[in-house]
Order: C-alpha cells, then structure tokens, then sequence
C-alpha cells in the first residue's frame, strides 16, 4: 500500500495550468502543456463519452465551458473533439491525447468523475488507455465505491482518495449524516486502501487524514489552493499542494 515516491513531490496544477488572460482554459492541451513546461505535476478530470471513450471534461454540462449546451456524456468523442472550449483553438480532449502531450514528463492525478448509479465502464475505461502509458500515473474520486474498484481491477495503479468535510450543506443534501461522517473520515479506509489523500485544504487539518499522514506517512494532497492563507494551511499539515490561479 506505500505510494510511489513521485507522489506529492511536485506541485499540482489543478486542471492544467489554466489561465483564462492567456487564453489557456482548464483540462486542455494548452492548459497540459503549460504545466509539463512549467514543470508541475497535473490533476485533471475524466468522464465517459456516448460511445464509451474517456473525455478530459470536469462538469457534467458542456455549458459553462462552451458555446454548446445539455449534457457531455450525451455526445460523442468525435461531437466532443469538435466543440471548441471559451472560443479558444482547443477542444475537448481525449485522456489518450492528453497522456500523448505529457509523455512520462510530469506525474498526472486523474479525477474519476461520477454522477448517479454506474457500472464502473469509466475505471475500466480508465485503466485500459493507461495500459501502455510508462509515466508516472494516478487515479483518484470522490466516490469510495470507485477506488475499490480500482484497487480490485487495476491494484498495481496508485490510487487516491478526495476528501472533505462534507458538511451539512446544499451540496451533499444528498447525503445523511451517516454518509457524511463515513466520507468524513475515510471509514471506507479498509475497502479502498488508497495510496494518497486529497482533502480540501479549507477543512484541513482533520483528524483522519492527518493521522494517515503522520502515522502511516500516506502522502496528503491539499485542493484546491488560490491564496497565501490557502498555501500556509497546506504547509501547516505537511500536504503538498493542487493550486490554481497563481505559479507556486
């Protein structure tokens, strides 16, 4: 269960290093390159296409980040390649162009993204364009079911958990409050068994991660961080970075 050594080496780039004034938008090829020159290791966010191929997207509307409208996963990958994000030269890409313009040269953490019930298509998926990829890799969720089954189809690939507080908000209404200490605390810990944690640096420290952290020394990533209070915080709990909006 030790994580690789190149886990939590390097800053993270969360989604790329995006900078909307330089017209590089998040999870694209212009967003990828810039982070492997600038020599940062890489998060980015994987969804499923209609015909079954692994697309770099983080919302599950195509809304806010085109011109286009309605569901990602309602398209194709060839529909996918075609919308131009923010009227930019880049399109949605493929995890495959995606690991192609990185090539082995920075670390890449790889967000399974997951909306409602699903047959694991996406981790399989996943693993299989990852296959003949030498660089160093890493998949995480916020889902625990996901990384179990990770850890069961694909145990050699370093996998990690995202975590918060998950506090009694709107945004895990769907969620009870057993639900929300189980995530909480990583009480999933013995199904998943994750290499890494990724916890929202606000909410940090926090018993649990801290403590794998420290006891286990289970490298512990800090999202995302966009000020000098965000980047002291992760210092405080030893937690290496996944930043945007400014260069570490």
């Amino acid at each position: 269960m030790r994580a690789p050594d190149w886990i939590g080496k390097l800053p993270v780039a969360h989604r790329g290093l995006h900078d909307v004034l330089a017209g590089r938008i998040e999870n694209t090829l212009s967003a990828v390159r810039a982070a492997v020159d600038a020599g940062f290791a890489i998060e980015i966010d994987v969804q499923m296409s209609a015909d079954g191929k692994v697309m770099v997207f983080h919302d599950t509307l195509l809304d806010r980040l085109t011109s286009e409208k309605g569901r990602m996963d309602a398209r194709t990958s060839i529909e996918l390649g075609g919308i131009r994000v923010s009227a930019t030269s880049d399109t949605i890409p493929t995890l495959s162009e995606v690991l192609a313009a990185i090539d082995g040269k920075v670390p890449l953490y790889i967000e399974l993204k997951h909306e409602g019930p699903t047959d694991w298509a996406l981790e399989r998926a996943v693993i299989a364009d990852l296959e003949n990829y030498d660089g160093p890799v890493a998949a995480m969720s916020f889902e625990p079911s996901s990384i179990a089954v990770l850890r069961r189809l694909a145990p050699e690939l370093p996998r990690g958990i995202v975590s918060e507080g998950y506090h009694d908000t709107a945004e895990w209404s769907g969620l009870n409050a057993w639900q929300r200490f189980y995530c909480r605390h990583l009480l999933h810990f013995f199904s998943t068994l994750p290499h890494f944690i990724a916890y929202k640096v606000q909410d940090l420290p926090a018993p649990a991660p801290v403590m794998l952290n420290t006891v286990l020394a289970m490298p512990l990533l800090a999202w995302t961080v966009h000020t000098k209070a965000d980047v002291e915080r992760a210092k405080l709990t030893g937690a290496q970075m996944i930043f945007e909006g400014f260069r570490p």
